[in-house]
């Protein structure tokens, strides 16, 4: 189990001690975070905490990872040992700083890390105090990481399962971006030729809350047409919500697809190949 409904939030806060996670992106992150938030909830920071900027979205694209030896010492900071229990949050159903803090987690090695599906909303919904209160941080030692443990490509490696039948690559954006309609945020429209679209919202329920492991395993098994999940290449804009829909997998018992941070964010960029339409 990856992930968890705000009723099973309540019971491990209630008979657990977990490390809560308040994971959110953009500029005013921490001001959102300030304004609502669980009790003893720590703030994670995807622009800063999560990503390693570069000084040019070519080389990593928008969200590049960190170091995993930085991401160890931050999840020290947080308290994060190799036996904690970790859910984590945000408040965008879980599809953006939640998907991605899991994923990071789950890739230096942990175990026990829960995305709390529909994110703030189902807490608050679901009648879950929230707070103004910033939680006090109890620092552990450095948390152990022996590199990513989660499958990582490159743009080569994406350009060559675009082009092999029998491995996929899946853009999770919003479908007007992958026809390249339009680009709210990266300097070129389009898709990565070969890319099949399947947009992370369709992971989730009328309630915005991620459809039951059997319906997501039904959903992609359509999908991949028999392929092996390894052969599977997961991205996005920035290498963020790429991590929901390796997450509705996970879920889903369908593990090893890889991720592409760079994303589109990266491959749109150079000078590699660019389709627009269907």
């Amino acid at each position: 189990m990856n992930i968890i409904t705000a009723d099973q939030l309540r019971t491990i806060l209630e008979n657990e001690d977990p490390i809560v996670i308040d994971a959110r992106g953009g500029t005013d992150a921490l001001e959102r975070y300030n304004q609502a938030h669980l009790e003893n909830a720590q703030f994670v920071d995807l622009e800063t905490d999560l990503s390693e900027k570069a000084g040019d979205p070519a080389d990593g694209g928008r969200h590049p990872l960190p170091w995993p030896d930085d991401f160890g010492r931050f999840l020290g900071i947080l308290g994060i040992s190799p036996s904690s229990t970790v859910v984590v949050y945000d408040d965008k159903k879980g599809a953006n700083a939640a998907a991605r803090f899991w994923w990071m987690l789950k890739a230096a090695g942990h175990e026990k890390v829960y995305v709390v599906s529909g994110g703030l909303d189902a807490i608050t919904e679901a009648g879950i105090d929230l707070t103004q209160k910033t939680a006090s941080l109890h620092a552990l030692e450095e948390y152990p990481i022996k590199g990513w443990q989660m499958p990582l490509v490159d743009a080569d490696d994406v350009a060559l399962a675009a082009a092999d039948p029998e491995s996929m690559v899946i853009d999770v954006r919003e479908h007007y971006r992958y026809l390249g309609e339009s680009e709210p945020i990266d300097l070129v429209a389009g898709h990565i030729p070969g890319a099949v679209n399947i947009p992370y919202t369709s992971n989730l329920d009328g309630k915005g809350e991620f459809m039951p492991p059997a319906d997501l395993a039904a959903k992609y098994k359509e999908a991949l047409a028999d392929k092996d999940p390894r052969k599977v290449i997961v991205h996005c804009g920035s290498g963020v919500t790429a991590c929901h829909t390796l997450l509705a997998l996970a879920e889903a018992g369908m593990h090893g697809a890889s991720l592409y941070v760079g994303s589109w964010s990266e491959w749109s960029r150079t000078e590699r190949p660019i389709a627009t339409g269907e």
